[in-house]
């Protein structure tokens, strides 16, 4: 559970009593992440119309075949769509009912709830802004740069960080650190996650492999591998364009995997993706916090932007 291991880990950089037993009251102000994660992956599911998410049918798919099994009247397919929008918007209800209702101390509060608007409006411009770069064939670094910082970035490491320390105590300096540590993070676990929806292993990403190539994500690694093409092999930038969003063959998955590492695009991401760890693990030990704290974040964080799947 990542984003409530960062808030955990915010909360005990600051903590007055670091060493101390977390409240069951921060725990459950944390769990509401998972709420807020799973509204978030229900509507990407959705709206990206995957079949699978981890190996397993998506909330929509599974609705719709509960349509078919019992013979309901319409469209099983539009019943899944509308059942699996209203349970992602029930989690999201269910995770403002906990930030809500935690009992907390009145200033902590209120930096909580500032942190929590934050995350909610972040998250759902980011997504926003993801489907107009989809649709509007968006296919500049810095168009899916940005998505990655509002997407991914806030509301998986950096929000999740600043809502732990909210909690514990009033640390502006601790929080901006965190900002730029959760943004460099973020998108590095973001890359991370575009390299695998290409080159993963499929038995442990749980998604077919070239599946952002199918569904004509916006990623860095394919707006990098265009840039690159566009300036060395004219060719292969119009085989990468006519590829994204198209129903490829795994055997066409393969060439083009090919092309995005032939071109330097695979290698560019990797090397962004260390640049970042390294600064973002940089600024954690440079950090006014907890000892025990600056360790676990750091082993976190290597986790968060090597991870396999």
């Amino acid at each position: 559970r990542l984003r409530p291991a960062f808030a955990y880990w915010g909360w005990r950089a600051v903590a007055d009593h670091a060493n101390e037993p977390v409240e069951p009251s921060i725990l459950r102000l944390f769990a509401s992440l998972e709420l807020l994660h799973a509204c978030a992956l229900v509507h990407d599911d959705v709206i990206d119309g995957s079949a699978t998410r981890r190996g397993l049918p998506t909330v929509h798919r599974i609705f719709a075949q509960k349509h078919r099994e019992q013979s309901w009247n319409g469209s099983a397919e539009q019943f899944g769509l509308s059942a699996a929008i209203l349970l992602g918007d029930l989690a999201l209800a269910w995770a403002d009912d906990i930030v809500a209702t935690t009992d907390l101390p009145a200033d902590a509060a209120r930096r909580v709830q500032r942190v929590w608007a934050d995350i909610r409006t972040e998250v759902l411009g980011g997504q926003y802004l993801d489907i107009v770069a989809e649709s509007s064939g968006a296919t500049t670094v810095a168009s899916a740069m940005t998505v990655n910082t509002y997407k991914t970035a806030s509301y998986t490491i950096t929000r999740p960080l600043q809502l732990g320390v909210a909690a514990a105590a009033d640390r502006p300096d601790v929080q901006a650190i965190f900002h730029d540590v959760g943004n460099d993070l973020g998108v590095a676990f973001q890359l991370r996650d575009d390299v695998l929806g290409v080159f993963g292993d499929p038995a442990v990403t749980g998604k077919p492999s070239g599946d952002d190539l199918r569904s004509g994500k916006r990623t860095v690694l394919l707006a990098e591998a265009i840039e690159l093409a566009d300036k060395s092999d004219q060719q292969a930038a119009a085989r990468l364009r006519s590829s994204i969003g198209t129903e490829l063959s795994d055997a066409q998955v393969r060439e083009v995997c090919q092309v995005i590492e032939s071109v330097g695009a695979l290698a560019a991401v990797e090397e962004h993706i260390a640049m970042l760890t390294t600064r973002s693990l940089d600024a954690i030990e440079a950090a006014p916090i907890n000892p025990q704290a600056k360790a676990g974040l750091s082993t976190l964080a290597r986790l968060a932007a090597n991870r396999t799947a």
